[in-house]
């Protein structure tokens, strides 16, 4: 978790809920002046150094170019004329702020405050493009959209505390796919647009180094290729998982010959009171604390579906197991910890509960390990943190990894394995992100020597969003699959998949996403975060292999299965993992702006009267299993 910030047939064959091909929503008002549906730029100026640091777009027709534009949209200023827009500029006071309107109740607000904001152009535009979306004015949200991209694609927005930016062009670029995905009725398609950015690790955009291609909008008249004529251009492995692209470019995963989307979950039973922090953390295959030889969690938890607290004469114990069967879960995500000696310890695994699960319930599982981060594995010194330039330690995390893989590599429940978890990160702890090349080349070794144990699986890293994916892409060929942990917002994966296929053409896996139920001011809200579930599936389907998005999807893994009351920070130390602690932790794109990080269950453990073993009911299950489960087991098994 981080601590900052057609396929109609084919979802036929393989039972998948997809929410492609919607109609164009009719929009909640009306614009002054719409344009045309979309800009040819070509027609009102010229392009400058496009794919380098010195793109321009020189505007030779400006006039010509603000009619196409239409209301919004650069560099028009149509929308000045409309009465409703001057009655919401004269009812602002001078405590006015334009973040209030980002992302509100009211998208029409929300277009107006944005188009009347004293701030960067290019941030004006994605967030009136944003406004744009969310009130129905598709071809003008995609408008905004390409405007950022065409003329402001340096744009980088700072986070309120000032600790981090992000740059807005990409983030446009992966709007536009997912609205040419989602809405086909728009007849477009975009080609060739592409925002590379190289960043210097000095917190200052002004010493980053932003190429941009512009791309255009054309016309779509190009028909799917039915499945039957797909050929295969390339596989990644020869054994019982791997992984194929296909002549259109696209990839997928085969598991015995079949094709496999990764429902995942990353999974814990943690009992209340524990914490990696107190060295109290158990693991939870270990965790048998009524003496009864089933696992806690798999097969003794129970579901308090009247929330009283109690276990009721009708809520008889069904386990983990049979939830996540019911769900239609077919992975769990788990890391491995170390021994005393800081070693890889086996002793946490119970490979018969394993293989249990696997032949009985069809759960696979990713084996992570973190490869330094938090110092597991590497033997660094906290206050120091893990070195990828040191010989000693490299050689003592790949003693780790070849002694994980040589323990599980004959059993039928590994799917694939993961190094890493945003270890390019701060909060990890290790010094890839000063030396970015230096930790891809270890990836690239260490994955080189997972392949020469075992060619069953493929290897893939586990990282945060698209941090350095382009050192991944040059440095670790032997890197089969990107993972990613991406909490971008409700609507999109952002640019993860763009930017994957661009950077390194490696078919991705969202090793996790998703949202707290807690908002601030409103207490638990179980509707924000089954929409959330709900828009980010609808975003990893439209990039499968097949569908209308870039086709590089290979799933993805919610996080987590229920809610662990040891994660929130207090400054400098950690919260009382007796305590289920509402603060927010962190801002970001969550339903109330705010990641509170006790609370991502999909299930809660409610007072905690009876952990781990209580499972407090949340909207969001069901919301998993309609979109996993109904119809769908056969392609996750």
């Amino acid at each position: 978790m981080i601590r900052a910030l057609s396929l109609a047939g084919l979802g036929l064959a393989f039972g998948l809920t997809t929410a492609l091909a919607e109609p164009l929503p009719k929009p909640d008002f009306e614009l002054p002046e719409a344009g045309e549906s979309y800009i040819d730029y070509a027609r009102y100026g010229v392009f400058e150094g496009s794919g380098t640091k010195d793109y321009v777009y020189r505007v030779t027709d400006p006039a010509g170019l603000a009619m196409a534009a239409g209301a919004g949209v650069y560099p028009s200023i149509a929308h000045q004329a409309d009465p409703q827009f001057q009655y919401f500029v004269s009812a602002q006071g001078p405590d006015f702020s334009v973040w209030s309107y980002s992302g509100s109740r009211y998208p029409q607000n929300d277009f107006y405050a944005w188009c009347m904001a004293e701030t960067d152009e290019g941030a004006r535009l994605f967030f009136a493009g944003e406004a744009l979306r969310r009130a129905g004015h598709i071809r003008q949200a995609l408008k905004a959209y390409h405007a950022l991209v065409v003329h402001f694609p340096r744009t980088a927005i700072w986070s309120k505390d000032k600790s981090f930016y992000w740059y807005a062009a990409p983030e446009a670029i992966a709007r536009m796919h997912k609205l040419l995905a989602a809405y086909p009725d728009l007849g477009l398609r975009l080609e060739d647009a592409f925002v590379d950015v190289r960043r210097s690790g000095q917190l200052d955009p002004a010493t980053d180094e932003v190429l941009a291609r512009p791309g255009r909008l054309v016309p779509d008249d190009l028909r799917p290729i039915a499945r039957e004529y797909w050929r295969v251009k390339q596989e990644r492995g020869k054994g019982r998982v791997r992984l194929v692209q296909y002549d259109n470019g696209h990839w997928e995963m085969l598991v015995e010959g079949r094709p496999f989307v990764v429902k995942g979950v990353t999974y814990t039973a943690t009992t209340i009171g524990e914490s990696p922090h107190a060295l109290n953390l158990r693991p939870w295959m270990t965790v048998d604390d009524n003496k009864n030889g089933l696992n806690d969690g798999m097969f003794d938890a129970w579901v308090d579906w009247d929330r009283d607290g109690q276990q009721d004469e009708g809520e008889k114990a069904v386990g983990d197991a049979e939830l996540l069967r019911r769900m239609g879960a077919n992975a769990i995500r788990i890391y491995h910890g170390v021994d005393e000696k800081g070693l890889y310890d086996p002793r946490e695994y119970d490979k018969a509960l394993m293989r249990k699960l696997n032949k009985e319930y069809g759960i696979h599982f990713i084996m992570g390990d973190f490869v330094g981060a938090y110092t597991v594995g590497s033997q660094a010194r906290w206050d120091i943190g893990t070195d990828y330039t040191d010989p000693e330690q490299i050689e003592i995390m790949k003693r780790s990894v070849r002694d994980m893989v040589m323990d599980h590599k004959d059993e039928p429940y590994v799917l694939f394995w993961l190094l890493g978890n945003e270890n390019q990160h701060p909060h990890t702890r290790t010094n890839a992100v000063e030396h970015p090349e230096a930790y891809a080349r270890f990836l690239n070794e260490t994955a080189r020597m997972i392949h020469e144990i075992d060619p069953d699986h493929p290897v893939a890293v586990g990282n945060l969003n698209t941090s350095y994916m382009r050192e991944i892409g040059q440095h670790a060929p032997e890197i089969d699959i990107y993972g990613a942990n991406v909490y971008s917002g409700a609507y999109s994966m952002g640019s993860v998949w763009h930017q994957a296929r661009e950077l390194l053409d490696r078919p991705v896996v969202i090793t996790e996403m998703g949202c707290d139920v807690y908002a601030a001011g409103r207490g638990v809200d179980e509707e924000a975060q089954a929409d959330y579930f709900r828009q980010n599936w609808a975003d990893v389907v439209e990039n499968l292999a097949g569908g209308r998005g870039i086709g590089n999807a290979l799933g993805a893994v919610q996080f987590e299965w229920m809610d662990e009351w040891w994660k929130t920070s207090k400054g400098d130390s950690w919260g009382n993992p007796k305590d289920h602690d509402s603060e927010g932790d962190f801002e970001g794109p969550f339903p109330d702006g705010w990641m509170h990080e006790e609370w991502l269950g999909i299930w809660g453990q409610g007072e905690g009267s009876d952990s781990p073993r209580q499972r407090h009911p949340r909207k969001i299950y069901d919301e998993i299993r309609r979109a996993w489960a109904s119809g769908g087991q056969e392609r996750g098994r």
